[in-house]
């Protein structure tokens, strides 16, 4: 969920383990879920991966995206309160520190973006459409995020923050069209901007 890993990356039971600090079987059993979710796969030589997206399969995810984190953000937009409010500016506040910066740090930028992400979408108050949205996120999360990383002109002219602070603004107005519609544009100028790099595959592997 926070890129921290990219698209066609291989992992071991044991370099996890010894990254996490822990045992393997914690870290086996982390792994079975994220193989249910399709978060990772298994290939022919029992190898872990982080899968692979077309570029069909990911623009297919991100019309997915802007629907379910659409409804996210205008239901947010109908019930955020003040607490709600302050939480979502701190989180905006440290992303538009951090992206200000120099020199911003790309890992920093990743989890900030998260960590606003989802205190809006907490506050539509529907877990099992959080879930949801937290499920897309763990098989998106290795590439959506590829912009932050890749030291793009997104991130030194602040687009993303721009779009945060558009998507802040319609919150504090409580309209709900208006915060969906910016999240649609954060979402879908970010995944314009990674088919035209060419980091994902063109076509469907048979």
């Amino acid at each position: 969920m926070s890129g921290s890993v990219m698209p066609g990356e291989q992992l071991s039971l044991r370099t996890l383990a010894t990254s996490l600090g822990v045992s393997v079987m914690p870290v086996r059993e982390a792994v079975s879920r994220l193989l249910s979710e399709r978060a990772l796969e298994v290939l022919p030589n029992r190898t872990l991966r982080v899968p692979t997206l077309t570029v069909s399969q990911f623009r297919e995810i991100t019309d997915i995206r802007i629907n379910l984190e659409g409804y996210a953000t205008a239901q947010a937009a109908r019930l955020v309160d003040e607490a709600g409010l302050k939480e979502i500016q701190a989180a905006h506040d440290h992303f538009v520190d951090e992206n200000l910066q120099k020199s911003p740090d790309p890992s920093k930028l990743v989890a900030l973006n998260k960590e606003l992400h989802f205190a809006i979408y907490s506050q539509a108050r529907m877990p099992m459409l959080l879930e949801m949205i937290e499920s897309l996120w763990l098989r998106i999360g290795p590439i959506v995020n590829y912009d932050f990383r890749s030291g793009s002109a997104r991130v030194s002219e602040h687009v993303s923050a721009e779009h945060h602070g558009r998507i802040i603004a319609a919150l504090k107005k409580k309209d709900a069209k208006a915060a969906s519609n910016a999240l649609t544009r954060d979402i879908q100028g970010a995944a314009d901007f990674i088919i035209s790099a060419g980091v994902l595959l063109t076509e469907d592997l048979s």
